[in-house]
């Protein structure tokens, strides 16, 4: 279970914090590099806008195609051993794609790399699981997605800068090395605890896999999260790059810019809204309250977005920092369950998220190369109907949660008005009993 803290805070920070925390950040960074690189593998390649959400989707493929047999793994053997071994997948896959010619050796690239950076950030939740107070997991998980959102950080402007200096392919070469530099920094540094590794049989572990599946609490809370996440991925990891050429009209340099901001606005993101839920628990407003919340606020803006309400560049803002809001649901189900599946709990979710976001990237390229503007690039329809799709979608799973909340708050009101009127009436013949 989450044990007490054991180490001293710092010994935390650097030999259990940091490396995930490093592991994290180059996963994000390769998931949204794409957004700026993407028009320089279209040139090079004759890439379309389908070609593009394919090989950029890819990454959420082959990691969703994991995400299984990782809870199973990182509940038996524990997360540091998981991920160190996975980062060697990672590294491979970026030296294949620096030095592919096809789209096919990109996308098979592409895909060891989604493979090796699958457990980066469900292996931290695991560790956070083992090592720290229940109540401190909001923040925990915040902070190691901050640490991504400065990867997706790095994966705009900085990379825009370094492709002046090199090729997209010298960009990946390095990108290898850093990979291979935090899978050795994981396995000499972490330590390892009792409780990070399970004892039960393999069958006893695909068991709880399926008790997961089958869990009300699951289905109420796991729709809106993941349609929620997997728009964001979607639209931050690629499309919100050529969506910002193409229809605000905006150049390379400026939408790289565009980006960062996003991206920082992101980072804010997995802060705030990790320490507002922390912090309104204290309260008595359950977690579940803020994230229904953020999520809410960010179908709206995703909503501006698409008919133009509103100044741009906030609006973007606005869109990198609530589109994190379906993150807290991590720690929400991890507290639902017994932390023994807590590497399971949260890579079934993570399978979902990433099958959806896989889905919503490629049909997203797929419906805007329905739509090419005649000088160059695609039009605003093929956006809107993209856009507006997922907006639809993540709005219809909003109502699901809201009403199985409030389905299970009366449910609590009844059941404890019955204990009450069952305790009233103990009382009462109690009272008449010794009346007699």
């Amino acid at each position: 279970m989450s044990g007490t803290v054991a180490l001293p805070t710092t010994t935390l920070v650097w030999r259990i914090f940091l490396p995930f925390a490093a592991g994290y950040f180059l996963s994000y960074l390769y998931r949204t590099i794409n957004a700026v690189l993407s028009p320089y593998l279209a040139a090079e390649l004759g890439l379309d806008a389908t070609d593009l959400g394919l090989l950029t989707s890819v990454y959420f493929l082959s990691f969703a195609a994991f995400q299984l047999p990782l809870g199973v793994l990182l509940d038996r053997f524990g997360p540091r051993r998981v991920e160190a071994i996975l980062l060697l997948f990672a590294a491979a896959g970026a030296v294949l794609f620096a030095a592919s010619d096809s789209s096919t050796e990109l996308m098979f690239g592409r895909g060891l790399i989604g493979l090796g950076v699958s457990a980066c950030l469900m292996a931290s939740f695991k560790a956070f699981v083992v090592w720290f107070p229940v109540e401190r997991l909001p923040v925990a998980n915040g902070w190691v997605l901050a640490a991504g959102g400065l990867g997706a950080l790095a994966a705009t402007t900085p990379v825009e800068a370094a492709l002046r200096l090199m090729d997209w392919r010298g960009l990946f070469g390095g990108l290898a090395v850093l990979s291979l530099a935090v899978a050795v920094a994981l396995w000499v540094a972490v330590p390892e605890r009792r409780g990070e590794k399970t004892v039960e049989s393999w069958q006893s572990q695909w068991r709880g896999v399926a008790n997961i599946f089958r869990s009300p609490v699951f289905y109420r809370i796991a729709p809106s999260s993941v349609l929620s996440q997997a728009s964001f991925l979607a639209i931050q990891g690629l499309w919100a790059g050529p969506w910002l050429r193409d229809v605000a009209g905006l150049g390379k340099t400026v939408a790289a810019g565009y980006l960062f901001w996003v991206a920082a606005a992101m980072v804010g993101g997995f802060l705030g809204m990790g320490q507002l839920a922390y912090r309104l628990s204290r309260c008595g407003v359950p977690p579940i309250v803020v994230a229904a919340g953020g999520m809410l606020l960010f179908i709206l803006i995703q909503a501006s977005l698409l008919f133009k309400v509103g100044p741009l560049f906030p609006l973007w803002v606005l869109f990198g920092f609530f589109g994190t809001s379906g993150v807290l649901s991590y720690a929400i189900l991890s507290q639902a369950f017994s932390p023994a599946l807590a590497g399971r709990v949260n890579t079934v979710l993570n399978l979902l998220v990433f099958v959806f976001a896989f889905g919503a990237q490629w049909g997203m390229g797929a419906i805007i190369n329905r739509w090419p503007a005649a000088g160059g690039g695609y039009a605003e329809s093929g956006y809107q109907l993209a856009f507006g799709l997922a907006v639809a979608l993540q709005l219809l799973a909003w109502l699901w949660l809201l009403i199985g909340e409030l389905g299970r708050r009366d449910r609590e009101a009844g059941s404890l008005s019955n204990h009450a009127i069952d305790a009233q009436s103990a009382t009462a013949d109690g009272q008449g009993r010794g009346n007699e």
